[in-house]
């Protein structure tokens, strides 16, 4: 099994945990002690969760790959409970009932939850004769397995560590789920991020988020029926009525006569599909049906854009979303960590203040510096070429764990291991957006790299279970 176990990944794994040590150490580095392996450190600390992280590791290595398969169910199932049991008998911390503590050490059940997901969720594809396709209620299993750990998790007052298993939704996409999916997700965020960020200016008597929007699906809607239903006289009629409208309300605007915007577009859009139901009884309504349906649910969504984001979101988390999209400031408040953040990467430059030289993090100007912000440390000690350095690592990881996908033998193995690649792209690419403002502050660590035992024994214990299964592929079946 050591022989056909893939080095090369294993490499960049103990690259990247070691980077995570040392820009620990460099984070909470202190004058008065400064001992990178002392135990009473956070980098030390570190480097003891780590060590722990290889005895994991080489265990979870040592099972026979065929207990994964087996027991992926009653995995799933206890894990399930342990979220469910933590939301009872786990602490208020920060507003959040999601760890557990054992005496001197925390625990974070919501971080092994993401492997025994995994499992789940490739045993299910790996079921006999299983297609995602072949019948509805297969799409539920398998989003059913995704949503209660969420639900879970949510229930802990943990929404970031929920989000994280939306991800899964890409493995979905993988195993054959229409790519509509994806856009129709793609198109929800845009609606709420336009209908939030541009709420106060009014045009046709309805703010201009909401216009836009509106804009938005009725141009969706046309392309919908050129380019998807590819029927190019429903479309062109469609096309020409609403330019034709558009003319007509720009005129009466011109002479002083106001529509409103939102009963201009709601006719606009019912005109529309009234004309694609008469017109499609000769052709595949199918895709009309689809096209219609896409715009009814998409206007029904920005209608509750509103009543979400002022009544279902904490108000916390709404000043959060506020400042990332730049309606409000609040350097004081909600956008100091981001504003901090920018500061310390941006003074960093192109090669760094160099180690231990950081000037922000030294005197702790960013908050929890060491857990969900470290990657503004090594944005200013090391620069651009050290941050970049650090994103290429996580670039061969993970084109290497693709590699790994593409190279199962059984769905059991390419579901897992796409499940994996999933949770280390939502992973990267939403904490370094949170560091540099381009997403909200949700606490969603920087894998191998932020400190804390729970997520790098979460992620040790998902890689090395994929690395397992890898080892044995020869062994499967085809």
């Amino acid at each position: 099994m050591f022989k056909s176990l893939d080095w090369l990944t294993i490499l960049l794994y103990a690259l990247l945990v070691g980077a995570g040590i040392v820009s620990i150490y460099a984070a909470s580095y202190d004058f008065d002690n400064a001992g990178m392996f002392d135990f009473n450190e956070f980098s030390g600390k570190q480097f003891m969760w780590a060590g722990l992280a290889l005895l994991l590791g080489g265990a979870v290595l040592l099972l026979d790959y065929r207990l994964y398969e087996a027991y992926a169910y009653p995995i799933y199932g206890a894990v399930i409970m342990l979220l469910l049991l933590t939301i009872f008998i786990a602490p208020d911390i920060k507003g959040s009932r999601s760890w557990i503590v054992l005496g001197p050490v925390s625990l974070q059940p919501a971080e092994f939850g993401k492997f025994a997901t995994a499992l789940a969720l490739a045993k299910l594809f790996d079921s006999y004769n299983f297609n995602l396709n072949q019948k509805l209620s297969n799409y539920f299993r398998a989003l059913m397995i995704i949503f209660v750990p969420i639900i879970l998790i949510l229930m802990q007052k943990e929404t970031g560590s929920a989000l994280v298993y939306f991800s899964l939704i890409f493995v979905l996409y993988r195993e054959g789920m229409s790519g509509l999916v994806l856009f129709s997700i793609l198109c929800a965020v845009v609606y709420f991020v336009v209908a939030v960020k541009f709420a106060e200016p009014l045009v046709l008597g309805i703010p201009l988020g909401e216009f836009t929007v509106l804009l938005i699906i009725t141009l969706i809607f046309c392309c919908m029926l050129l380019f998807y239903c590819r029927d190019i006289i429903i479309a062109r009629n469609v096309i020409f009525a609403y330019a034709g409208a558009g003319v007509i309300v720009t005129a009466l605007a011109f002479f002083g006569v106001t529509v409103n915007g939102v009963i201009f577009f709601l006719t606009l859009l019912a005109g529309g599909m009234i004309y694609v139901l008469l017109a499609m009884f000769h052709h595949r309504v199918e895709k009309f049906i689809i096209t219609i349906g896409f715009a009814i649910v998409s206007v029904m969504f920005l209608f509750s854009v509103n009543y979400a984001f002022n009544n279902i979101l904490q108000p916390h988390q709404r000043q959060r979303i506020k400042v990332t999209l730049g309606i409000v400031e609040d350097l004081r408040g909600a956008g100091y960590n981001v504003n901090q953040s920018k500061i310390a990467i941006g003074s960093g430059g192109l090669t760094g203040k160099g180690f231990l030289n950081g000037t922000q993090t030294k005197l702790k100007y960013v908050p929890e510096q060491h857990t969900d912000f470290i990657f503004c440390t090594i944005g200013e000690e090391e620069g651009f070429a050290g941050a970049t350095a650090v994103l290429a690592l996580f670039l061969a990881l993970i084109l290497r764990l693709i590699h790994v996908a593409e190279r199962q033998r059984t769905p059991f193995g390419r579901v897992y291991a796409y499940c994996v690649v999933s949770y280390l792209i939502f992973h990267l690419a939403i904490n370094i957006g949170m560091v540099i403002g381009l997403c909200p502050v949700i606490g969603i660590p920087l894998p191998f790299f932020s400190y804390g035992g729970s997520s790098l024994w979460g992620f040790t214990i998902l890689l090395f279970i994929l690395l397992r299964i890898d080892a044995s592929r020869k062994e499967r079946r085809d």
